[in-house]
């Protein structure tokens, strides 16, 4: 071993990636500043639930019903009152219903880019024009407000499909520190019995001893060569040494721990478990969790891929946007009305509404005219539902006009909408992401102050 550390020295060691060249790879997950004691999170660290509706749900047929409009553009589901007088759903979200009170929802979203990649960069970034490395809000959050527990900040739970480039894997130019961890994909996600994490795993041939091994190594190396290095750095190695060999990570992604009862009532599908899992997440520190609201594929259908919403009916063979395939309104509808309800009472019932942002869009919405048994993309308006973190509750932002085609009062840009969020969490929506500490502006836009409580 001596001859070993004479050959390699401590900088081409951390030329190479330090521990990751060991057999280590996910310190990037953790380059944040100090880490915490440890415990709950602190009471005033916010976190934020981003439930990703994508391919783009009808706004028409969920959030905003429009009983009035003519037959080939209401549908064929009927409003229902809700505990918030005035504010009416979709008759396929009763739970939710029962929970208006609770969040409020924006019926004037609106932006110009009708594309699945382009609409959900715009989505997920707060930018009408994003550059293409523009980061995503989980990574911004990762780099200006980091977890402060030993856990990374930044989750995205169930992958998106080939209609959109990866961006949602990478930091953008904030680099890949800022990326997410991704757990679950397609059919390999929390609902299936055979399921399990394996992020932390060491690589197979290295056993955790030897792993422990090659961090003394290293630490050894630092220590013989270079006094002035960093405490920070050693910090940093020793926090994803830890994340690998202990069990605080392992747990918060440990649905096992939960009790039955409260797994079904959240839904045994995707999405259900998914959010279940990003409830924990929050819970054990993670600043952000990106949740794709995949709900699954009915038993006895075939799996084609997680994109939901997208439901352009007959055409591509999907089936009617009102039937009960995975395309169709009946079976996704009760399935996130179940999900969404469960996550926010059961984020009330342990006290973490309050800090915890929970959001709800897609990238666009849907035509107001049917077409081949389905709606067309549609982002000129559509509808997002926000709760908790400093959220008003019971209450309607915006509103389209008679058929839900454009936005009739109060239009919320990406930029407005993203600048919103993150003042919610904490972040001054003009903080400064360039190395310069002057150019690019986590947003643009401006607060929505009738959003606020």
């Amino acid at each position: 071993m001596t001859r070993h550390a004479a050959t390699i020295t401590r900088r081409r060691l951390l030329q190479v990636g330090g521990i990751g060249a060991l057999g280590l790879g996910l310190p990037e997950l953790l380059h944040a500043r100090s880490p915490g004691t440890g415990g709950r999170r602190a009471a005033g660290d916010k976190s934020c639930i981003f439930i990703v509706q994508y391919g783009g749900a009808s706004h028409i047929d969920t959030l905003d019903p429009k009983p009035a409009a003519p037959e080939d553009m209401r549908g064929p589901y009927r409003p229902i009152a809700t505990r918030v007088s005035g504010m009416h759903l979709s008759e396929k979200l009763p739970r939710l219903a029962g929970l208006a009170d609770r969040f409020t929802i924006v019926r004037s979203m609106t932006h110009g880019n009708g594309g699945h990649d382009g609409g959900m960069h715009i989505c997920m970034t707060g930018h009408s024009n994003p550059t293409p490395d523009t980061p995503y809000f989980g990574s911004v959050m990762a780099r200006v407000r980091p977890s402060t527990r030993n856990i990374p900040s930044y989750v995205w739970l169930q992958n998106l499909a080939g209609d959109v480039q990866p961006r949602y894997l990478s930091g953008g130019f904030l680099g890949a520190a800022y990326s997410p961890l991704r757990v679950g994909n397609d059919l390999d996600n929390p609902s299936a019995a055979s399921f399990r994490v394996t992020a932390f795993d060491p690589p197979s041939a290295v056993s955790r001893d030897r792993l422990s091994n090659r961090f003394d190594l290293l630490r050894r190396l630092q220590s013989s060569e270079d006094h002035g290095q960093p405490g920070h750095l050693r910090q940093f190695q020793e926090r994803a040494l830890d994340l690998v060999t202990g069990p605080e990570a392992r747990r918060a992604f440990d649905l096992e721990r939960e009790p039955s009862r409260l797994r079904d009532r959240y839904g045994r599908h995707p999405l259900g478990q998914n959010l279940l899992m990003a409830r924990r997440l929050v819970e054990a520190g993670v600043r952000l969790v990106s949740v794709t609201a995949w709900t699954g594929t009915p038993p006895g259908e075939r799996f084609r891929n997680v994109q939901t919403w997208d439901m352009h009916g007959d055409g591509p063979g999907l089936g009617s946007i009102f039937g009960t395939t995975a395309f169709g309104l009946g079976w996704a509808l009760p399935n996130l009305d179940q999900g969404v309800s469960a996550l926010l009472e059961d984020l009330e019932l342990r006290g973490l509404l309050e800090n915890t942002l929970v959001v709800m869009v897609g990238e666009f919405g849907r035509t107001p005219r049917i077409s081949g048994a389905g709606r067309d993309h549609w982002p000129a308006c559509y509808a997002a539902l926000l709760a908790g973190g400093g959220v008003r509750r019971g209450a309607v932002i915006g509103a389209s006009d008679p058929i839900g085609a454009y936005v009739k009062d109060r239009p919320v840009s990406p930029e407005n909408f993203g600048a919103t969020l993150f003042h919610l969490l904490g972040v001054p929506p003009d903080s400064r992401l360039g190395l310069d500490g002057f150019t690019r502006p986590a947003s643009t836009g401006q607060v929505v102050a009738e959003l606020l409580t």
